[in-house]
Order: structure tokens, then C-alpha cells, then sequence
């Protein structure tokens, strides 16, 4: 969770950076729903969404994500309705109806899983190494944008302090 604060992502507004890439995302995989999710301490919520308007955030229990976190790899369903880990999932059993989940976890350089890019469908359906080696470099894609923007942040606000500095530095110059 510290890990994830660092970032100050969460409850951002929508960007299109990220949005651009869960649309690519849905564009290369044929697959209708493409998240950027961020799991927090009792919910999952979406940085951007592709296919699922108006949706995010959901609660951290049902969501796929928080299982997938945990993995150092591409977390793959292929037949929800079918796979042990989803059975009781209302995502699958309910309403919704997923069927397909593939996640690659939005690992940081230092070594924390913040939350996944995954791509979704409502049937089975299958993903080649290839194709999930694609995933995990979308994924690392995201995670590069927000260390661009932390360090941005982080630059910004040394900035700042040092201009503070020489202001309060040339007051007490002015005043000798």
C-alpha cells in the first residue's frame, strides 16, 4: 500500500496516455474490455477502463486483480466457468459474465506488484506466449509512465523548495 501511495495515482481523473493504451490494448488482443487497476486496501480501481464505461472501481473481493497481483506472471483464465479459482467469483457467476481474464501485474523497479493491466471477454478464449509477452510489455509500459510522473513530481517539488531557498536567502541579503 505504501508502495502504491508513493505513486499519488489513486482518484486521479481519466488520462489519456492510459486511456490510448487500454485501447490499444482491446484493438490487439480482439478483446472488448482492456483495465490499468490498482488494487487498494479494500477495492480494485480502474486508472482507465476500455469497454466498461462508467465503471471505477469495484470492491477488492470479487475482483480478479487482487489474486492477480500475487503473480509474477501473466495470471490467466481461459474458462472462468470452468476454472476452480473463479467458481464462486460473482463476476463470473453473476450478471457479468466473464468468462476470460488475462492480467500482468503492474510490477514497479523496485519489486511491488501495484496492480495489473489485464483484458477481459464475456467467452472463452485463449492467448498465445506471444501474446502474453505482449501483455506483460503493455503492462511495463504503465508502470513507466508513473515513474515518469513521480519523478516529474519529484523534480517539480525539489524545484520549488530550492526557489524557496533563494527567495528567503535574497530576503536576508536585502534586510543586511
Amino acid at each position: 500500500m505504501e508502495a502504491l501511495r508513493r505513486y499519488d495515482i489513486l482518484d486521479t481523473p481519466p488520462d489519456g496516455a492510459f486511456d490510448r493504451i487500454t485501447a490499444l490494448a482491446s484493438k490487439m488482443f480482439n478483446m472488448p474490455i482492456a483495465i490499468i487497476s490498482l488494487v487498494d486496501k479494500d477495492r480494485i480501481w480502474f486508472k482507465s477502463q476500455h469497454g466498461i464505461d462508467g465503471v471505477e472501481q469495484i470492491d477488492r473481493e470479487p475482483g480478479l486483480c487482487a489474486s492477480a497481483i500475487l503473480s509474477k506472471d501473466v495470471y490467466l483464465v481461459e474458462n472462468a466457468i470452468e476454472d476452480p479459482r473463479c467458481l464462486a467469483n460473482p463476476l463470473v457467476c453473476g450478471e457479468f459474465g466473464l468468462r476470460f481474464y488475462a492480467a500482468a501485474p503492474l510490477h514497479t523497479h523496485d519489486g511491488y506488484n501495484l496492480g495489473t493491466f489485464c483484458i477481459i471477454d464475456k467467452k472463452q478464449r485463449y492467448l498465445s506466449r506471444e501474446q502474453m509477452e505482449m501483455l506483460e510489455d503493455l503492462a511495463s509500459i504503465v508502470v513507466d509512465e508513473m515513474e515518469i510522473r513521480l519523478a516529474s513530481r519529484n523534480s517539480l517539488a525539489k524545484s520549488y523548495q530550492r526557489i524557496a531557498q533563494l527567495e528567503k536567502e535574497n530576503n536576508e541579503l536585502r534586510k543586511s
